[in-house]
């Protein structure tokens, strides 16, 4: 291609979407050319969308149009041009892509197995994002794992998070973990960490008629139940809720049955993205987003650097390894199946089972 093509879409309305492009752009000094070749769309990126303005994810990847904006995914890239003396033309490097099919970076803070895209308007923005990996220095890096690695290590990743996160606040004081959207790929990972612990709180999943047996079938709940059966769960449980789906009425039933065994309440998705709304019953002042680069920041102080990545890695490795027994992964290319890949998961439509790599 001879120009940059973007997948935008309505800040205020996710259904709403474009293509534009423009001119590939000329390469100052200390820049690189990026040809994204290959993402993954999951619910995910759908979270981006409906947070990015409390968060900031519409800063990585800004457009003129104030009202549209660029969701970031995460997938491999190639080096088309640069003007870097430390960045050859064809490296690869894995990390945080707009949803397009170049990207113009400023690299810096280089090292053998990372760069750093230093571009003014990313310097104040999370580091975690701004990091890449370059495929030729990663120690154990295994191309057969692409897919995998694309679709699951954010998650996981961030799975990894929730888990230490708990455990590090010894559970609230929880003897039950409570995941609603339990057939979210986040989810699957949290249940993959806390069930690896050597003495795990019991692990309640809510999921809907239609995902159950898939849930079940993980063999990594100790208990699945329906969103209509939350009023038969124990209410005198001390219990920890973390939250994938950001559905306010499940969010607020679920308050409403435990009262003071409600310990805490970790928001971490918003897979049922139109239900964004809480409602009366729910517990606000024991309740938090969990925002995964603050966490990583954190431990990067408690451990020094690199420790937590090389922990999370190897945790995101063996549970990707564990999931390819239920794991289907959809490859598509083009800008179409850009679009559907998005509005299948925009819409619920894609199965707890399934994951959607894609490019332009």
């Amino acid at each position: 291609m001879t120009a940059v093509a973007e997948y935008q879409v309505r800040k205020d309305d996710l259904a709403e979407t474009r293509v534009v492009e423009r001119p590939l752009p000329a390469l100052a000094d200390g820049e690189v050319l990026a040809k994204v070749d290959r993402f993954a769309v999951t619910a995910n990126n759908v979270t981006y969308g409906v947070v990015g303005e409390r968060i900031g994810y519409w800063k990585f990847f800004p457009v003129e149009d104030d009202g549209w904006g660029v969701i970031p995914v995460w997938g491999f890239a190639d080096v088309e041009a640069s003007n870097h003396p430390d960045v050859a033309v064809g490296e690869r490097l894995y990390g945080y892509w707009p949803m397009a099919n170049y990207l113009v970076m400023a690299p810096g803070k280089i090292s053998d197995t990372r760069l750093v895209d230093d571009a003014p308007h990313r310097r104040e923005l999370p580091p975690v994002y701004n990091s890449y990996s370059r495929v030729k220095g990663t120690p154990g890096y295994d191309g057969a794992m692409d897919d995998e690695q694309m679709v699951l290590f954010p998650l996981y990743a961030t799975s990894f998070c929730i888990y230490d996160f708990l455990k590090d606040n010894d559970w609230f004081g929880a003897e039950r973990v409570i995941i609603p959207s339990a057939s979210s790929k986040t989810a699957i990972g949290t249940a993959y960490a806390v069930k690896s612990d050597e003495t795990p709180p019991h692990l309640t999943g809510l999921t809907s008629p239609r995902n159950k047996k898939a849930v079940e079938a993980l063999g990594l709940y100790d208990e699945v139940a329906l969103y209509d059966d939350i009023e038969t769960l124990n209410a005198d449980m001390p219990s920890v809720i973390v939250d994938m789906s950001g559905n306010g009425e499940v969010l607020g039933r679920l308050h409403k049955l435990l009262g003071d065994n409600m310990k805490y309440t970790s928001n971490v998705g918003v897979t049922h993205y139109d239900s964004n709304q809480m409602g009366p019953d729910f517990i606000s002042e024991r309740s938090a987003m969990f925002f995964a680069p603050g966490h990583i920041q954190k431990r990067t102080k408690d451990w020094g650097p690199g420790a937590f990545e090389k922990r999370a890695h190897a945790f995101w490795r063996d549970a990707a390894i564990k999931s390819r027994d239920w794991l289907s992964i959809k490859n598509a290319t083009g800008a179409d199946a850009v679009d559907g890949a998005w509005r299948d998961v925009l819409e619920g439509k894609t199965p707890a089972d399934a994951a959607w790599v894609v490019s332009f």
